[in-house]
């Protein structure tokens, strides 16, 4: 059977390529049946991918080894192990290891394959639906799963997000994620930077993977940024069947800034079609971004449909108060002792962020720790003072004062219909600040400079970006924006 196994691999490889070739007709283990020959896949997305887009290539490649009167028939097939096919001839198996796998592709508790499916021609099997044993997230801690991929590393757990008014209902829909009963499969988590975002998203995927104990479910964690350069990465190299295999046999996707999708009409696509599949096979997804879904422009209908059909929760900026346990969580991660006095000090002061609460709460101890000092609130005054996060009186007017200064405009030009770099990098860095530091809704941010909402996320997203890419474009913008914050509201 190899000798025959590798001919047809051989012949497969003049009209498939070598990267498809691989991918979905290496994993496959031949077992001749009678005159037939059945092909068992490892996971039904193969079985089903080979059946729609090899049976051709196949039944030419078959017929041209074996003879026409051969029938060759593909089935899913739990277990089955990837054979090396380097071990012999080019393309081919030794019979003994394809006899082997033949065995020990069934399991036990697995029904053995129908003879009437097994001999039915490839052009007759239409797909074949999911089998009742799928796996729904949460796995059972007795469930098995097949460890595809490696795990993401997660920094955050529920255990260290601090509960307050402004995040407790995205806190619950997030612990509702993780519930084996009623659990939703979509949540949308929508805020300005830095207040939590990430740490649910990263503490869902934590927790999901705790309760399915030693099984490694199918996990992606990244910014849709990441998910249309690969979708771009594959265009190029020709590689989609290996990006839609990736990221439609999925468990969970956790997809950060969907905002980012704006326009880009390709890769909506290709993200629909993921979903729909993680979505049919019993799969969770979360989103997360600075805007609504019904603020992001550009999107396609059935995307933003999808986007709006699970629980969509707004976290607001914390209050004094859960600013006060904040503090006193990340001291004692620390292992610092705060006194009561810095740490009023602190959180009355300190109102932008949790990200900035935390990285001035990590100046300071930088800075006693250098000096050898004791955490005072004196201390505690000249880091707050220079800090991004303090902004004494940050509204839309001491905004638009430091937007101004700082990139050396007048008014009159930023609110211009003039799209000049300068003009327009420095509206942008208006309507980033007016979002993250104000309660502004995107329409009254607009109506200030006679702009649509649409613009303003538009302009917002554009900075995100230009930011993140780390281009002295970039760099220059982020250190203005930082200098910005210093300032807003200050007296001048």
């Amino acid at each position: 059977m190899h000798e025959k196994w590798s001919e047809i691999y051989e012949i497969l490889g003049k009209s498939i390529s070598s990267g498809q070739l691989k991918l979905w007709i290496r994993p496959l283990i031949p077992v001749r049946c009678g005159k037939d020959l059945l092909l068992r896949a490892p996971s039904a997305f193969v079985c089903s991918h080979v059946r729609s887009c090899f049976s051709a290539h196949l039944e030419k490649a078959v017929a041209d080894v074996m003879g026409k009167e051969c029938v060759v028939s593909v089935e899913y097939s739990p277990g089955c192990r990837q054979v090396d096919l380097s071990a012999s001839a080019p393309g081919g198996i030794p019979e003994e290891r394809a006899v082997e796998a033949g065995k020990t592709a069934f399991p036990e508790n697995h029904r053995p394959p129908n003879p009437a499916e097994a001999t039915a021609p490839l052009s007759a099997l239409a797909p074949k639906p999911l089998p009742a044993g799928q796996l729904f997230l949460p796995l059972a801690s007795g469930s098995r799963a097949a460890p595809t991929r490696q795990e993401p590393t997660w920094r955050f757990s529920f255990d260290d997000f601090i509960v307050g008014p402004g995040n407790r209902l995205a806190h619950a829909a997030s612990l509702c994620m993780c519930e084996t009963a009623k659990s939703p499969d979509i949540l949308f988590l929508s805020s300005a930077p830095g207040l939590g975002k990430t740490h649910l998203m990263q503490a869902i995927g934590n927790a999901l993977s705790k309760v399915c104990n030693r099984c490694l479910p199918k996990v992606e964690y990244l910014t849709a940024e990441e998910f249309a350069s690969r979708f771009v990465f594959a265009l190029k190299a020709g590689d989609i069947p290996a990006f839609k295999a990736r990221h439609r046999d999925l468990d969970l996707l956790l997809l950060e800034d969907i905002h980012f999708l704006q326009g880009k009409d390709k890769t909506q696509g290709e993200l629909l079609a993921a979903l729909k599949s993680i979505h049919g096979r019993g799969g969770k997804t979360v989103f997360s971004s600075s805007f609504a879904p019904r603020d992001i422009k550009g999107l396609d209908g059935q995307l933003l449909s999808r986007l709006s059909a699970g629980i969509l929760s707004f976290i607001e900026r914390p209050d004094e108060e859960t600013r006060r346990r904040i503090l006193r969580h990340k001291a004692s991660v620390h292992q610092v002792h705060l006194p009561k006095d810095v740490e009023d000090m602190l959180a009355r002061h300190v109102n932008a962020d949790v990200r900035q609460i935390e990285s001035c709460l990590q100046m300071l101890i930088f800075k006693a720790s250098v000096l050898n000092a004791a955490i005072t609130p004196d201390l505690a005054w000249e880091v707050v003072s220079g800090h991004s996060g303090y902004c004494p009186a940050a509204d839309m007017e001491s905004i638009i004062s430091s937007v101004c200064r700082a990139f050396g405009i007048s008014r009159e030009q930023l609110m211009s219909e003039s799209r000049r770099q300068e003009y327009v990098a420095a509206r942008n860095t208006a309507f980033y600040l007016a979002r993250k530091h104000t309660s502004l809704s995107l329409e009254a941010v607009g109506r200030q400079f006679n702009r649509r909402h649409s613009t303003v996320i538009k302009g917002i997203t554009a900075l995100e970006r230009a930011i993140s890419s780390k281009s002295p474009a970039g760099l220059q913008l982020a250190g203005t924006l930082k200098m910005i914050e210093k300032t807003a509201g200050c007296p001048h």
